[in-house]
């Protein structure tokens, strides 16, 4: 087959498939919108298949088939002309008054009726139903939460989508035959999808910046989880135990981990938080241990014993732990898990925490880490648990997250995540 000859007959796809050919590319379009989002807006490490499936079905069934059917059989219908006004040269269209008020008409029943009657609340549905959470018992989705986010994102969502599509709809109406309206829709949905993709995808992003909003510097979405690290650790949960902070440091070798958390257990201890990490020819250990009171004293003996490291070949320190003052932990309302990423450098670590500091945040846990990133730019990534004993007003939650998300652009850092947690 010859280019031209098989050029010909895809150029005669749409017309004579165009459900068809209209439900797979806006199922396969937003679906990649997504993707692209995930991978180079939101630089996600893994993809989240999930949030993808939800975008994909929507593509396929509401896109691809619920608004062909609007926008040939039924506004075909309607406006039995549309298809002679778009045929029609542009000096003739000018002219064609009753063209132009009924162009006008589809564009106000699309963009004033359809989306947000029909395109928005079948969007949350599917999203509810896809990615879970969203469901009653019997698997039907839970239509007072997705009233719940339509509501409250209403006015937001519709103001992003006639930014991008009250133009393009007068062009599709205006210019397009009826079986390359749905196509024409595909390819400027591909940047709409995107839009939502960051506004109503699930993580904190930029939603405000990508659709021309001045509300903030950036969006997010705040997720009220009880995240099990801002209730309590086991140095205040278990009571009647007493807890030490175990470190050992020696030359990397196999068993070293399995030998020393052998003699804990040997020793009456129980292993609740550990960390190990191999940094060059050392082997750095650090643990958590909580002991029956009775068998404090001979533990912490056991670990100091010279005989013990020599035969360990390890640098061990105990610590005995005491636990934090309960007044701190009635105070506390809330809390934040912040996910930060920047190019490597030195201060950086010391610039977030002191950021956090600064608003009030109490440090209970900071983990860092190296990477090289896909352009092979060594990135530092910092994960920070903090409280806020101070935080007593949660109507300045929105302006106390606004302080901290500032820093992204303040530090320069290439990522930001932040879930929070009150209570």
């Amino acid at each position: 087959m010859t280019a031209s000859r098989f050029w010909s007959k895809a150029r005669a796809v749409p017309f004579e498939y165009p459900l068809a050919f209209g439900v797979v590319l806006s199922g396969c379009k937003t679906s990649f919108a997504d993707l692209l989002v995930q991978k180079v807006i939101e630089k996600k490490e893994k993809i989240d298949w999930r949030r993808n499936a939800a975008f994909a079905a929507f593509g396929f069934l509401y896109l691809g088939g619920v608004q062909y059917t609007l926008y040939v059989p039924i506004f075909g219908r309607i406006f039995p002309n549309a298809a002679n006004f778009a045929a029609k040269p542009l000096k003739h269209k000018v002219k064609d008054v009753r063209g132009i008020l009924q162009l006008g008409l589809q564009t106000f029943l699309d963009q004033c009726i359809h989306h947000p009657f029909m395109y928005f609340p079948a969007f949350y549905i599917t999203k509810e139903i896809v990615m879970g959470g969203g469901t009653n018992s019997d698997g039907k989705p839970d239509i007072t939460k997705v009233l719940t986010d339509y509501r409250k994102n209403m006015k937001e969502d519709l103001f992003a989508l006639w930014k991008i599509w009250v133009p393009a709809t007068l062009v599709n109406f205006a210019f397009m035959p009826m079986h390359m309206r749905i196509p024409f829709a595909a390819g400027v949905s591909l940047l709409w999808t995107c839009v939502l993709s960051v506004m109503r995808g699930g993580d904190k992003i930029h939603g405000d910046d990508i659709v021309g909003g001045g509300v903030t510097k950036a969006s997010y979405n705040i997720f009220m989880e009880g995240l099990d690290a801002f209730n309590t650790t086991p140095v205040e949960m278990d009571r009647n135990l007493d807890h030490m902070s175990i470190s050992a440091a020696g030359k990397d070798r196999p068993g070293i981990v399995a030998q020393l958390a052998s003699h804990v257990a040997s020793q009456g201890g129980n292993v609740t938080h550990s960390k190990m990490v191999r940094l060059g020819q050392e082997f750095i250990i650090q643990m958590h241990v909580a002991v029956p009171k009775e068998e404090s004293s001979s533990f912490f003996q056991s670990l100091e014993s010279i005989n013990l490291k020599k035969q360990m070949e390890l640098d061990i320190q105990a610590t005995r732990l005491n636990r934090r003052n309960s007044s701190h932990e009635k105070m506390a309302v809330m809390g934040m898990a912040i996910h930060c990423v920047g190019d490597d450098r030195p201060g950086i670590l010391a610039d977030v925490t002191n950021r956090i500091c600064s608003k009030g945040m109490s440090l209970e846990d900071v983990t860092t880490s190296i990477r090289l990133s896909n352009t092979g730019q060594r990135e530092f990534v910092i994960d920070v648990l903090a409280s806020s004993p101070n935080m007593k007003d949660k109507n300045n939650l929105d302006q106390y997250i606004t302080d901290i998300i500032s820093m992204e652009g303040d530090l320069k850092l290439s990522h930001l995540d932040i879930r929070v947690h009150t209570g």
